[in-house]
């Protein structure tokens, strides 16, 4: 061969080898040595990082929950039957994140950010992780500004401010996503942001969920979070932390967010259902020893934050299911010291037909007057002295069949203000229109009126105003203060209304 011909080739090959692409990629590829009931024990992925998700074949991923030394504990978020013994594992490298966005207002999807609504795909690329770290002390505000509920008896005894965790607490069937319901309703054309979070709940309740929202124009600015009560157990384990991340895009936005977590209950039992079955050792009734963590890390994350880090907020209101009114059990107790205060509904009041069933000595907001404008902090601190000597004489009625005429005369006032705090179900008051109402209560404008007809009283007392005295409510609403002026003009209004009034 010439000379020529073996320098060509030898720079050739020279070329060749200059040009290959030599750089090694390492993957961590783990085999599946254990599978069942949505857990799968994996041998194999030592640098794997808690929380990331993993690929199995068929599309199946889950979510690295347990770090041993020999293998890696996977809770499953499709079906275990689709995975097997010996099947290859492959790492992402991503922590488990969420889809985020305005895009997801007015849509029903599953914690992942998949749509349940049949209304196509969600148009949106950001995405956030499903854990974050809570802000610490130096990046929050005091909470002071209101989250009106639309509901007297917590807007003027528990208020909720913008930044609390105000859990709603009571047995199965006393309204408390009927209270969760009546605040997203009256966050319309208000700029808050709402996400609801179903967990392990009938797929018919949440249909009725959403069927109620829409009807009351609320969908528009809420999201529904649907884990149902069919879903693999880490879908409902997931659930509130996705819906967490949801209302988080908005908070860090500068905006204000609610958030509804629906029921912490199911949420624990999903998370002990993992750890017994991950091996973790149990503790009381079974639960593991981190069920506290698990929803103070969640519960943390609401707060109002400062404007360095664009004073935004989240609220949030847990649920709790308790069994024959036992607020001592383990979840309700763990559940009460993690938020700034509870909403306690009773099933007796529920039954008397006293709707919403609030319990007003239970209940208590530890932001208190804070969150209240001044016009409902003038007329709370009335109505929390006549309820709390209401309270002391009826349970002392019950064991005295005799009583003086100024204690009947308690018991009667008594009465009337807590026919005052009925209100009808997804019918939120603006907060004027709850001060005008709890005024004439207050200032015994009901003495001559029956306790049947109060109702009636306070609705046709609210239409007189809207239509011939108008300027009062525009004054509330502007001035947010019961002035001396605004009180007079209401006695005088008061007087005028009785005259018509046939009760």
């Amino acid at each position: 061969m010439p000379a020529t011909r073996k320098d060509e080739i030898s720079s050739i090959l020279k070329e060749q080898i200059k040009a290959f692409d030599y750089d090694l990629e390492m993957k961590e590829i783990g085999v599946v040595v254990e599978v069942g009931d949505g857990i799968a024990r994996v041998f194999g992925l030592q640098g794997a990082m808690s929380a990331e998700i993993v690929r199995f074949p068929n599309d199946v991923y889950g979510l690295v929950l347990n770090l041993e030394e020999e293998s890696v504990g996977v809770a499953l978020f499709g079906e275990s039957e689709r995975v097997q013994e010996g099947d290859e594992v492959r790492r992402t490298g991503r922590v488990l994140e969420t889809v985020v966005g305005e895009e997801l207002l007015g849509r029903v999807v599953d914690p992942l950010g998949r749509p349940r609504d049949g209304k196509g795909p969600i148009k949106t690329t950001k995405t956030r992780k499903a854990e974050i770290k809570a802000p610490g002390v130096v990046e929050r505000l005091p909470v002071d500004t209101p989250l009106q509920t639309g509901l007297k008896a917590i807007d003027a005894l528990t208020p909720i401010g913008r930044g609390q965790r105000e859990l709603v607490i009571g047995d199965r069937r006393t309204g408390k996503t009927a209270i969760a319901l009546d605040t997203i309703i009256n966050q319309k054309d208000k700029g808050v942001a709402c996400v609801y979070v179903t967990i392990a709940q009938k797929t018919s309740t949440i249909a009725r969920v959403v069927d109620t929202l829409e009807r009351h124009g609320a969908l528009a600015h809420t999201i529904v979070v649907a884990s149902e009560a069919n879903d693999s157990t880490p879908m409902q384990y997931l659930a509130p932390y996705a819906g967490c991340a949801m209302a988080e895009y908005f908070t860090y936005a500068g905006k204000d967010a609610f958030i509804v977590y629906d029921d912490l209950t199911k949420h624990a039992v999903a998370y002990r259902e993992m750890s017994l079955l991950l091996r973790r050792p149990p503790g009381r009734e079974a639960y593991p020893g981190d069920i506290f963590y698990t929803h103070s890390r969640l519960l943390e994350r609401a707060a109002r934050l400062s404007d360095e880090h664009g004073g935004g907020s989240l609220t949030a209101f847990p649920i709790i299911e308790t069994k024959a009114g036992d607020i001592t059990s383990y979840i309700p107790t763990n559940v009460i010291s993690i938020t700034d205060g509870q909403i306690y509904l009773e099933t007796d009041l529920f039954n008397q037909g006293f709707r919403p069933a609030i319990n007003v000595g239970y209940s208590v907001s530890r932001v208190g007057g804070a969150a209240q404008t001044k016009a409902m902090k003038q007329i709370a601190g009335e109505l929390r002295l006549e309820l709390s000597q209401y309270r002391e004489l009826a349970a002392f009625a019950e064991f005295s069949a005799d009583l003086d005429e100024e204690s009947k005369a308690q018991l009667a006032r008594g009465d009337r203000l807590m026919e005052v705090l009925k209100q009808d179900r997804y019918a939120p008051m603006p907060v004027e229109d709850q001060v005008v109402s709890l005024y004439v209560a207050v200032q015994n404008h009901l003495a001559d009126v029956e306790v049947s007809a109060v109702r009636r009283f306070e609705e046709e007392w609210l239409r007189f105003l809207h239509s011939e005295h108008e300027e009062i409510l525009d004054d509330l609403r502007t001035r947010k203060e019961l002035t001396d002026d605004i009180r007079a003009t209401l006695d005088h209004a008061v007087a005028q209304f009785k005259e018509r009034f046939g009760g």
